[in-house]
């Protein structure tokens, strides 16, 4: 092999390495049988969440995730693979890819990691299952404002009844 091709061939390593370090979360899956037209579909999906979709050889996906430190990951990367990186949402590959799988019985997915921890199969189904990162927050403020809610209708109340009492005693 001439230096030129095994210096591209560090380069992509380099690339695929830091993509592994700069990423919350990154799914591993078998695309084969997709369509053509299945497989721009879920791209179009991923992209709208800022999620890169790559189709990487074995050997340098491999080798990039050895050095980023996901030992793990290397047993997956055994046949016609596709890598889903994430830099901003955790849930989000997870999520779009297992949402997919469901309509598409020929995606498998094969793992991962989430939060830099391996995850397996089943980890990112249960993860894949959570809200948005809008619909937690959606949740975590709703929770937040129910005790204020709460205090504010048994004022209310209060305020309610002792204008009764106040009616009634002109009354008489």
């Amino acid at each position: 092999m001439s230096s030129a091709v095994i210096e591209s061939k560090i380069k992509l390593v380099d690339q695929v390495t830091e993509k592994f370090e700069n990423s919350l979360s990154c799914v591993v899956v078998d695309y084969r049988g997709l369509t053509v037209e299945e497989v721009t579909e879920l791209r179009k999906k991923l992209r709208e969440e800022g999620i890169e979709f790559k189709v990487i050889k074995n050997n340098i996906s491999r080798r990039a995730a050895n050095q980023a430190g996901f030992e793990g990951l290397s047993d997956l990367f055994t046949g016609p693979n596709a890598i889903a990186f994430s830099e901003n949402d955790a849930v989000a590959p997870a999520r779009i890819l297992h949402d997919f799988a469901k309509d598409h019985e020929e995606l498998e997915l094969k793992g991962g990691f989430i939060e830099k921890n391996i995850a397996s199969i089943e980890q990112i189904k249960e993860v894949a299952a959570l809200p948005n990162r809008d619909g937690m927050l959606s949740m975590l403020l709703s929770v937040l404002q129910a005790p204020i809610r709460n205090f504010a209708y048994a004022v209310k109340a209060i305020s309610e009844k002792d204008g009764e009492e106040v009616e009634e005693n002109d009354a008489e």
